[in-house]
């Protein structure tokens, strides 16, 4: 059956107006975000680490010397346009919370912008303890139903929008990792939705009120934590119908980052693996709220998925048949945001002899995270303007457990997922696609008018 052709790329509505960014949880990651956009629009600042903002893609030949900035290529919303709400369990503004967290420096990177971060001050959330039990939440919404929480969120996003004057809105969660749920029959349709909601099923958490809600209110959608949430059938079947942009889960930043960067290297040269240990320190909220085991095996299912599909153990079985994956992580005060990552990797080579390979990454979590919070931002909206409904794969690249449609096995590789980002880029913008052949480049009867 003959490949079904490229459809044509459509047209992109202008980025004008103000767009809105609603952070569900105004923690480490979503102040980091904050501050680094108002340091960066004020010249005080570089965003090193958003592609948006750095990142070049070749058009043409390799001899055309065609690398435009992709803001540049594609219409992004500028950064002097963006307006930032949240909810968040604690009533701390945003420039109190991000001295909190301890990831910027006070005087060199906070009082610069103090003013707009005191301005951002968190809607109470919407919460249940049963579903992040280690926070001692103090500004939330209160016990209700599940519907009422439902509108009460549905009704902070258009008082925002109106009292903001936004154009366009997108959401994004920042927040903290809920125990793992399993997709059931609650999540199955939309009836089957809505029909638990009024029944107060615990199926249904918080953070799918917020998609659910934001759905509703035509807002894209981008999940940053392992949660079941716009993954749940009948909120990807929304997505879909209303032509909202989703994408998810899980925030790729530090150890998965690195794994999904080494691991191709391993397959790419046909060398086996016997195992592969990874474990993590970091004190942060993010930490504390991990050390709950409901909420560790949320974590643990999106970071164990991640080497099944890039190894593809089912076509290389002699060497990726029996490997054992294990991660763990540990909650260490002392360490605030600076997270450790330790791997340990047993592989072997010709003849099967062994060798390792050991990996320790200090990384600064919410640093890594929020350029890729900058970056979901604007291209959630660049989607909703090209009319690029559900799920958005392109965008995979950001998460450690990307959302496909059914049927799809996501694709995990950092490569593969970043040549189709920019192959999605060259396509909304009208350019050929890149496929790296190169015959083009060796001879004459090769090269022709290519």
């Amino acid at each position: 059956m003959p490949e079904a052709a490229t459809p044509a790329p459509p047209t992109v509505r202008p980025a004008e107006g103000r767009l809105g960014v609603l952070c569900v949880g105004l923690g480490a990651v979503s102040t980091t975000l904050i501050a680094g956009v108002e340091l960066i629009r004020r010249g005080l600042g570089e965003p090193v680490g958003s592609l948006t903002q750095l990142g070049t893609v070749r058009l043409g030949r390799r001899t055309d010397g065609r690398a435009p900035l992709i803001r540049d290529l594609v219409p992004l919303a500028d950064l002097d346009d963006l307006v930032f709400g949240a909810w968040d369990v604690f009533p701390d503004d945003a420039y109190v919370a991000a001295a909190k967290a301890g990831v910027l420096e006070v005087e060199r990177h906070l009082e610069p912008v103090a003013d707009a971060l005191r301005a951002v001050r968190p809607m109470p959330a919407a919460f249940d303890p049963d579903y992040v039990k280690r926070l001692d939440a103090t500004h939330t919404k209160g016990a209700m139903p599940r519907r009422a929480m439902l509108e009460a969120i549905r009704d902070d996003i258009r008082a925002f929008r109106e009292e903001h004057g936004c154009d366009r809105l997108v959401m994004i969660w920042c927040g903290s990792t809920e125990v793992y749920i399993d997709p059931g029959s609650a999540h199955a349709d939309r009836a089957a939705l809505d029909a638990a909601i009024d029944a107060d099923d615990p199926a249904i958490s918080p953070s799918m009120l917020y998609a659910y809600a934001a759905l509703l209110e035509g807002v894209p959608y981008a999940n940053g934590a392992p949660n079941l949430t716009v993954d749940a059938p009948a909120l990807r079947d929304l997505a879909s119908d209303a032509g909202v942009p989703i994408c998810g889960k899980d925030f790729k930043t530090g150890q998965t980052m690195v794994k999904t960067a080494l691991a191709p290297m391993f397959k790419a040269r046909m060398l086996g693996m016997e195992g592969w240990y990874s474990t993590n320190i970091l004190g942060n909220r993010d930490g504390e709220v991990l050390d709950d085991p409901e909420s560790f095996r949320s974590k643990e299912h999106s970071k164990l998925g991640v080497l099944d599909t890039i190894l593809q153990p089912e076509l290389y079985p002699g060497l990726y048949g029996d490997i054992d994956h294990v991660v763990r992580i540990n909650y260490y005060p002392p360490r605030g945001d600076n997270k450790e990552g330790w791997d340990n990797i047993d592989f072997f080579g010709w003849l099967g002899y062994p060798m390792q390979l050991k990996v320790n990454f200090l990384c600064r979590d919410s640093i890594l995270a929020a350029p890729l919070a900058l970056d979901l931002v604007l291209f959630l909206d660049l989607a909703q303007r090209a009319g690029m409904g559900g799920i958005q794969e392109w965008l995979s690249f950001y998460f450690k457990s990307p959302q496909t449609a059914p049927g799809l096995y996501p694709e995990h590789d950092l490569f593969i997922q970043l040549t189709k980002l920019k192959n999605t880029l060259r396509w909304l913008a009208g350019e050929e696609q890149i496929t790296h052949l190169g015959v083009e480049y060796y001879g004459e009867d090769l090269a022709g008018d290519a």
